[in-house]
């Protein structure tokens, strides 16, 4: 039995938690930000703001409290989004120390300094804590609805650390939940955040209403160049056509519990981002926030994103959607 701390009580945190309480055999506290998801589980067992209809096992407490949360916990587990991740774990350093185990379960690339999650965990608890953490990165196609409801699900656990790798595997593995292990973080991450950049592009087709030979070509050249900017990023290229890679860029890109591809569909209708992103009711799209990411990896290592260049002048310049196709199908012939 181990002691897991789950930090983040959105959807996926959540998910998460109710994948181990239902294993019941482990010791679970899932940290929630908002005090209102806290009594919404303490009272309904039901986060009813973030995973409505899901309920949350009785052996999952839940806490606004770092501390409490934190306390005697071998696993932490952080869920919190990509823009978060820093401060937390700098609120967390006080009650972390040598020995736990660390799993980044967020999707998405630090912005500005342009480190994963996984990186970002290392430096500030490197510097804050005092020692250099042992981390995985839990990766793949993975609706949070339909993961806490037990339909089967496979995913990555990457870390340069095999033992880890396989510790996690063992923990949240269950017979509706199969986690497979593997070595590269860079790639696992990579896949895990870019994919959202090429969903809300996706979504924009549907919006626009096009056809299944739009989203086909978006999906294929979308992960040609995931690829390219993994790999001269230093991923291995068998991994982006792997779970964290084509699985969950196909899932994100056609499934319709996709908050980025949500975003995209309102913005392919002609609504502005500002106005989608207020309609979300604090639930976070990702690949918004990457896709400045993902241009700043693609000047810094000399990679040709064109999708994702048309996505940031879409989502940041105010470009019109149909703009940004024309100019993505009339670009000079290539070699595929």
């Amino acid at each position: 039995m181990s002691d897991i701390a789950i930090i983040g009580a959105g959807a996926w945190g959540t998910a998460i938690s109710i994948v181990l309480g239902r294993k019941g055999t482990h010791r679970l506290r899932l940290w929630a930000y908002e005090k209102e998801v806290c009594e919404s589980i303490q009272s309904s067992r039901s986060n009813v703001l973030f995973l409505p209809g899901q309920r949350v096992p009785e052996s999952v407490r839940v806490t606004s409290d770092l501390a409490s949360a934190l306390q005697k916990a071998e696993v932490v587990v952080s869920a919190v989004p990509s823009n978060h991740g820093r401060r937390i774990f700098e609120q967390m350093a006080p009650y972390l120390h040598n020995g736990m185990a660390f799993v980044s379960a967020t999707k998405g690339v630090e912005e500005g300094t342009l480190l994963r999650m996984s990186e970002v965990i290392e430096q500030v608890v490197s510097k804050s804590a005092g020692f250099t953490p042992a981390i995985a990165a839990l990766s793949g196609p993975s609706f949070a609805q339909e993961v806490a409801r037990g339909d089967p699900t496979a995913i990555t656990a990457a870390s340069k650390d095999s033992s880890l790798a396989g510790r996690i595997q063992s923990e949240f593995s269950d017979p509706a939940f199969r986690v497979y292990t593997n070595d590269d973080v860079i790639g696992v991450e990579l896949g895990g955040a870019l994919k959202n950049v090429i969903a809300i592009a996706a979504g924009i087709c549907d919006g626009l209403d096009l056809g299944h030979n739009t989203v086909a070509a978006l999906i294929t050249r979308g992960l040609a160049e995931i690829t390219r900017l993994a790999v001269a990023c230093g991923a291995k290229r068998e991994t982006l056509a792997g779970l964290a890679g084509m699985g969950d860029l196909v899932l994100t890109c056609t499934g319709g519990l996709s908050r980025n591809r949500t975003v995209g569909v309102e913005l392919g209708k002609g609504r502005k981002l500002p106005e989608v992103i207020a309609g979300m009711h604090g639930m976070v799209a990702e690949g918004v926030l990457t896709t400045n990411a993902a241009m700043g990896l693609a000047q810094k290592f000399s990679v040709e994103m064109p999708i994702t260049q048309q996505m940031h002048a879409i989502l940041h310049d105010g470009k019109a959607p149909r703009d940004a196709i024309r100019e993505l199908m009339t670009r000079p012939g290539k070699v595929e």
